[in-house]
C-alpha cells in the first residue's frame, strides 16, 4: 500500500506558473505508475498526465500538452507536475494517483491510491 500526499496548490495570475508535488510513503515508490487528475465544480474528474514507472515514457490531456510537464524522482518518492501558461480554466482540485505494477494509463479507475487532493486557482 502507499500513502499521497499533494503539495504545491495555490493562487496564481493567468499566465503563471506553479509547481504541483507528490509524495509517497509505503511500498516502493518505483512499483507504481502514476497520475495526475483533476476536478473542477460541477465538473467529473479529468486526465491530466501520467508517467511511468521509471520515468521514460510520459502522457498528458491535450488541454495541457505543451503547458505541463510531469516528471518523477524515484530516489524521493516523489512525483511532480510543473504547470506554466496557466489558464482559469485550470482552476481545480488537483489529485495525485498510483497505479500498482501497471503502465501509464488515462482512466481514473485503472489507478489504486489516490492523494486528498490540492487546490489550484488561476485568477483571470
Amino acid at each position: 500500500q502507499v500513502q499521497l500526499v499533494e503539495s504545491g496548490g495555490g493562487l496564481v495570475q493567468a499566465g503563471g506558473s506553479l509547481r504541483l508535488s507528490c509524495a509517497a510513503s509505503g511500498r516502493t515508490f518505483s512499483s507504481y505508475a502514476m497520475g495526475w487528475f483533476r476536478q473542477a465544480p460541477g465538473k467529473e474528474r479529468e486526465f491530466v498526465a501520467a508517467i511511468s514507472r521509471s520515468d521514460d515514457n510520459s502522457h498528458y490531456a491535450d488541454s495541457v500538452k505543451g503547458r505541463f510537464t510531469i516528471s518523477r524522482d524515484n530516489a524521493k518518492n516523489t512525483m511532480y507536475l510543473q504547470m506554466n501558461s496557466l489558464k482559469p480554466e485550470d482552476t481545480a482540485v488537483y489529485y495525485c494517483a498510483a497505479r500498482l505494477y501497471g503502465g501509464l494509463i488515462i482512466r481514473g479507475n485503472g489507478y489504486h491510491y489516490w492523494g486528498q487532493g490540492t487546490q489550484v486557482t488561476v485568477s483571470s
